[in-house]
């Protein structure tokens, strides 16, 4: 069921240290989220741009359509050379906790997809991003889902509202 595994990382974007959530709980996978300090700057391109970071204050609405890229499996390969995209609905935490047992889904995690397209193994760490208002802000990071890849079951992303107070300490202090 855990999609858990280290992201990788483009050769270019050499990083210096891995900084881990204090609390990330391997049992629980809660908190599952890591920052990577960089050696350098990223060399920002046309197909290279930041995103923002979820306030913790936003509210996205069950049913919003968000985005998720990554190089994880698919239905027709396990590796693709090409990043994927795919669209993917929103849950409510009520409807993923039902789906995935009350106790699995905490305040820092997020549903999304289930809808026929998913994140999947080797996705991990990837992002979820939605729109508003022409502003794109990264509102998750692929944590777990179930290890068949089933697209119609959710898949659970750290949810980066919850977890912006340590993002930005974090980020402070280093």
């Amino acid at each position: 069921m855990d999609l858990h595994h280290v992201p990788t990382i483009h050769p270019s974007s050499v990083y210096m240290q891995v900084i881990t959530h204090p609390l990330y709980s391997s049992t629980t996978i809660n908190n599952d989220i890591a920052l990577l300090k960089l050696s350098s700057p990223v060399t920002l391109t046309p197909r290279i741009s930041p995103v923002c970071l979820a306030p913790s204050t936003i509210n996205i609405l069950p049913g919003t359509r968000c985005f998720t890229t990554g190089c994880g499996r698919t239905a027709t390969t396990t590796s693709p050379l090409i990043l994927q995209q795919t669209g993917v609905p929103i849950l409510s935490p009520a409807v993923c906790r039902q789906i995935w047992r009350q106790s699995m889904i905490t305040d820092a995690m997020i549903c999304a997809g289930g809808a026929g397209s998913s994140s999947c193994m080797g996705d991990s760490g990837g992002p979820l991003v939605c729109e508003r208002s022409g502003v794109w802000s990264l509102v998750g990071s692929v944590s777990w889902g179930r290890i068949s890849c089933d697209t119609r079951y959710p898949v659970v992303y750290a949810r980066i509202s919850q977890l912006r107070s340590w993002i930005d300490t974090t980020i402070a202090s280093n």
